[in-house]
């Protein structure tokens, strides 16, 4: 059977919704709320993280239907820009665009499943976050068929299980007219601190990485018929669907408890479900946080082995990863071994410090390879690039995107020194890598 018969439409976007729904959702508004001091300005900083992830989307969509092959990053640089550049960044997608997220979800998935005062980043922990990476690895070794239909169900699930809760909330003890939060603010008992864009700048940054996966359904448009219309609109769908549900979930989580009850908290969610339910409804939303991170490391399996075997096809990488029948099996059996070590030799906090400004860097220059191709088309006087949003879209995402880099350096600069070490170390490989490639009788593309 052809790998392009078998993803539709509303598998791509399930594989957008899947892997940008994570554990952010479920802790970043209460930081942000001490941050901002407003429920407002919390709702505002994410709906501008939606804006500017709908951008990238958009970039990313330009970059599909131009190029509707898997690969992702790889694949766009390595044919707009250069190779070396294209292969940096397909090692970035190796070590931290996968490896480390999916260790990071699996990790922090561990620690929704732990009861409290087990230790979060003990021998148990480690060995629930393994069993959850190997699950989702023979899921989607097995067959396309059978790991896209485990993720489409369990998307599904996860989004039905989150309208319930909505529904509770507007619902239970006299709906939103008895929520704490909105009678604090008409009563005006809350004193909102005067606006500051520095604060807004920090939390978006911080929300922004709640958006990340947007791109998701790029690694696999070449299994995708007519990609190159289906992964565009997939991305912006599933973008749109994530954005909605971000801003209906965090309305109930900022505005239900009392401000002091969740300003500066990471447990949100949990306080917003013990102020409408008690304890039973916060073991509920814990159980559909837990969902939603399985949901995440399932998406980055299925996504990222498909970029090591466009590079094997290229030369780029060892033979065996190549895409051989119905999934690109080996690369996948080497994503989950790969992560499942990361997950025993480093924590959470590592892990999310070096994820973020390294990530940005990468995907910052993939929408801005647009900007490459297009000032060389218009200098050979052939058709310029034309989308929805263009040229607005990609200079938005690009900026706000090397703005929240930034910031996240200035607070931790050992990211700088990690992400340095990353490119240097992909740089290297690639000299021996095309070495390799030119006296092998392997395909060549990647280098041309």
């Amino acid at each position: 059977m052809s790998r392009r018969t078998q993803l539709g439409t509303g598998t791509l976007t399930a594989l957008v919704v899947g892997n940008m729904i994570g554990a952010g959702v479920f802790t970043t508004s209460g930081f942000a709320l001490a941050e901002l001091g407003s429920p407002a300005r919390v709702l505002w900083a994410w709906a501008v993280g939606g804006a500017v992830a709908l951008c990238g989307a958009l970039g990313y969509g330009a970059l599909a239907r131009r190029l509707p092959l898997s690969g992702g990053e790889y694949l766009y640089l390595s044919r707009n820009i250069h190779p070396l550049v294209g292969f940096v960044a397909g090692w970035i997608s190796l070590l931290a665009g996968f490896t480390a997220a999916i260790s990071f979800a699996a990790f922090t998935l561990a620690a929704y499943v732990l009861p409290e005062g087990v230790a979060r980043g003990g021998p148990l922990a480690g060995a629930i976050a393994s069993g959850v990476i190997v699950l989702s690895a023979l899921l989607h070794g097995l067959g396309l068929r059978v790991g896209a239909g485990a993720q489409n169900a369990a998307v599904a699930v996860k989004l039905v299980a989150i309208l319930a809760f909505v529904l509770f909330a507007l619902l239970a003890q006299g709906g939103p007219s008895s929520w704490r939060g909105i009678v604090e603010g008409t009563q005006g008992t809350l004193e909102i601190p005067p606006f500051s864009i520095g604060a807004f700048a920090s939390s978006v940054m911080w929300i922004s990485f709640s958006y990340s996966g947007f791109n998701a359904a790029v690694y696999i448009a070449g299994e995708v018929p007519g990609a190159a219309t289906r992964v565009p609109r997939a991305l912006v769908a599933g973008t749109v669907t994530t954005i909605g549900v971000y801003l209906v979930l965090n309305t109930v989580f900022v505005l239900v408890p009392p401000f002091d009850a969740v300003a500066g908290r990471e447990d949100v969610a949990a306080a917003a479900a013990r102020e409408l339910g008690g304890e039973p409804l916060v073991d509920a939303v814990r159980m559909i946080a837990v969902l939603a991170l399985f949901t995440s490391v399932s998406a980055m399996t299925m996504a990222g082995p498909r970029v090591y075997a466009k590079m094997a096809d290229d030369g780029l990488m060892p033979r065996m990863l190549r895409f051989e029948g119905e999934t690109p099996a080996a690369a996948v059996a080497v994503q989950a071994a790969l992560a499942v070590v990361v997950v025993w030799i480093t924590g959470l906090r590592e892990l999310l410090s070096y994820l973020g400004f390294t990530l940005s860097l990468s995907a910052a220059l993939t929408v801005a390879s647009l900007l490459f191709v297009a000032r060389r088309e218009r200098r050979a006087g052939a058709r310029v690039i034309d989308f929805p949003g263009y040229p607005w879209a990609p200079l938005v995402f690009v900026a706000a995107t090397l703005l929240f880099a930034a910031l996240a350096a200035r607070s931790q600069p050992v990211e700088i020194v990690a992400a340095l070490f990353t490119i240097a170390s992909g740089a290297a490989l690639y000299v021996v890598a095309a070495r390799r490639a030119k006296t092998s009788p392997r395909s060549t593309k990647g280098l041309q």
